[in-house]
């Protein structure tokens, strides 16, 4: 079991043939996922990185049976990219792309709503399930599988959390970057429960930033549900300025609710091992596993 993605998902990559589709696409192929083709527009017919390329979506899943798009779409057409994946049938659908004006992706995440998929981002690192598939950029080499899910708004600490995880002598079974903008398509509570419900997870890492209230939701999900499993969560952001954005479009301080300090001790009260540093996330993993 795991989540989102595996060795049998057949993905396609949106914005094949462009310089990051390219870049990445072939890293995902090195790591071994299943990359069953690709679009872009007029381009359809060719072959590249030696996979079919596709003028749509809609071909794309009736020739490949694919299921999991990666979108590498520029930020003017990548919304378009999303309600197009989604029209098609595409069940989890991770958009890479930073910089989407928010008015389309309110319009995005309304066509999407009544359809059957997931999207995740935009503006994350993608979704890997170690040594299965690795849909996204980040670098594979640091993950090895195991026990421990991961949901993290940022890229990097993603990869650190994994890192550190893996160099105690434990793994990962999903790491899950649901991204950094305002509006996402996974928020860290439901990312939170797929890892929650998936079997072979048994303990989570939860990571967070100032901004926004999804770390407290996600908080107070777990508590309400029994704190099933033990969950360690770090907040970035400690040191931010009140009123500016942080790197991330979504990482701004608002009101008192949503600084670092804040969201630490509703995370504490609600049962999670809050660190304070992410060099403890590794350390503290061991010790809630026993």
């Amino acid at each position: 079991m795991s989540v989102l993605v595996n060795k049998d998902s057949k993905i396609i990559v949106q914005g094949f043939t462009g310089s990051e589709g390219t870049f990445h696409a072939g890293q995902m192929i090195e790591y071994g996922t299943n990359v069953v083709g690709g679009v872009t527009p007029g381009k359809g017919g060719q072959k590249h990185l030696d996979k079919p390329v596709f003028n749509t979506v809609e071909d794309a899943v009736k020739e490949t049976g694919a299921d999991v798009s990666i979108i590498f779409v520029p930020p003017a057409f990548a919304a378009d990219a999303i309600m197009e994946a989604a029209n098609a049938g595409i069940k989890v659908i991770i958009t890479i792309t930073e910089g989407i004006p928010v008015a389309d992706m309110i319009k995005a995440t309304d066509y999407i709503k009544d359809k059957d998929c997931r999207l995740v981002g935009p503006n994350c690192p993608g979704v890997i399930t170690p040594e299965e598939a690795k849909v996204g950029i980040m670098p594979g080499f640091v993950f090895k599988k195991g026990k421990v899910g991961i949901v993290s708004k940022s890229g990097t600490l993603t990869y650190e959390a994994a890192d550190q995880v893996v160099k105690q002598g434990l793994g990962i079974t999903t790491a899950i970057g649901i991204g950094g903008d305002p509006i996402i398509g996974t928020t860290t509570k439901e990312a939170v429960e797929l890892l929650m419900n998936d079997d072979e997870t048994e303990c989570i890492v939860m990571i967070g930033e100032i901004g926004g209230q999804l770390e407290a939701d996600a908080a107070k999900w777990i508590k309400e549900n029994g704190n099933r499993k033990p969950v360690v969560g770090f907040i970035a952001g400690e040191t931010a300025p009140k009123g500016r954005t942080m790197g991330h479009a979504g990482a701004i301080v608002g009101g008192s609710d949503d600084t670092a300090e804040a969201k630490k001790a509703i995370m504490r009260e609600c049962g999670i091992n809050v660190v304070d540093s992410p060099a403890e996330i590794g350390k503290k993993v061991k010790e809630v596993m026993g």
